[in-house]
């Protein structure tokens, strides 16, 4: 279960469709966190978080090789949010988060561990590497 994220990608617009679905896709790196944001932040106006977002929409599209999925999990979870990149270049991955750390956005985070690297493997793969 997720939702819709009320910012809007005006960069990207086709991308809005995107948002609302969550594909996996064939990389063979994932990186997962959740993410919790202040109360500051939703303290701020709509326009001004979109704004805010603007910048982070912006750096995130520098790493075309980086996907993202974000799932919205309000009062489900002690998480507002999970994220979970996938790339085939964890260079990219490092560097986007780097630089999403130097964006406005990055003062309204809360908390955003724990984080897992995982690398993609068939079910079958998974299960002998745990011996069985």
């Amino acid at each position: 279960m997720t939702k819709r994220s009320m910012y809007m990608d005006f960069i990207n617009p086709e991308h809005e469709e995107d948002r609302t679905h969550i594909i996996p896709g064939k990389a063979k790196y994932l990186f997962i966190y959740p993410f919790v944001k202040t109360r500051e932040w939703y303290l701020l106006t709509q326009f001004t978080r979109q704004g805010i977002m603007d910048e982070h929409i912006f750096v995130g599209n520098k790493y075309p090789s980086v996907k993202l999925n974000t799932t919205y999990c309000f009062g489900i979870d002690d998480y507002e949010f999970v994220v979970a990149f996938e790339t085939d270049s964890p260079d990219d991955f490092l560097d986007l988060v780097q630089e999403l750390r130097e964006t406005e956005g990055s003062r309204y985070v809360k908390e955003d561990t724990p984080k897992f690297s995982c690398v993609a493997v068939s079910i079958e793969d998974a299960v002998k590497s745990l011996g069985c």
